[in-house]
């Protein structure tokens, strides 16, 4: 692990557990640093894996329970694309998913509006409380492959 971890007590994650009750651990730690470290959208497999390398004790089922308290905390997001597993994305700002059919990236896509603000008129009563839109097709790298 990195020198961040050295005071945990400190840190916004922390503070963000703290409000659900859940205390921040090296593992919780560490996993949401691997999350933060690269924004690719990794399976809990592969948060695993890259957790591993710099926390070899850590086993599949602490992942597992820090993802998941990562989730509840509203300090990732767990993108799920149909079938496939579960993907987890430390970014909280209102975005949507492109998902390419061709390489299988998750790409995040910046909207700033919610599903009221990008004019849905809900019924009476309805109040929106989480948005996810999933865009579909084939990302820049592999529509520029195709061209070569």
């Amino acid at each position: 692990m990195n020198g961040s971890s050295s005071n945990l007590s400190d840190s916004p994650v922390s503070a963000r557990l703290a409000m659900r009750g859940l205390r921040l651990t090296p593992q919780r730690q560490h996993v949401y640093e691997v999350l933060v470290g690269v924004r690719d959208h990794p399976t809990a497999e592969e948060v695993f894996l890259r957790a591993k390398q710099g926390m070899p004790e850590i086993s599949m089922a602490t992942v597992y329970n820090c993802l998941d308290a990562l989730v509840r905390c509203g300090l990732a997001k767990q993108v799920n694309v149909d079938r496939s597993a579960s993907r987890f994305c430390p970014n909280m700002s209102d975005h949507d998913h492109f998902y390419c059919e061709r390489c299988g990236g998750i790409y995040d896509i910046e909207n700033g509006a919610g599903a009221v603000g990008r004019g849905i008129e809900l019924p009476r009563g309805f109040e929106v409380t989480h948005v996810d839109v999933s865009l579909r097709g084939v990302c820049g790298s592999c529509n520029d492959a195709e061209k070569v």
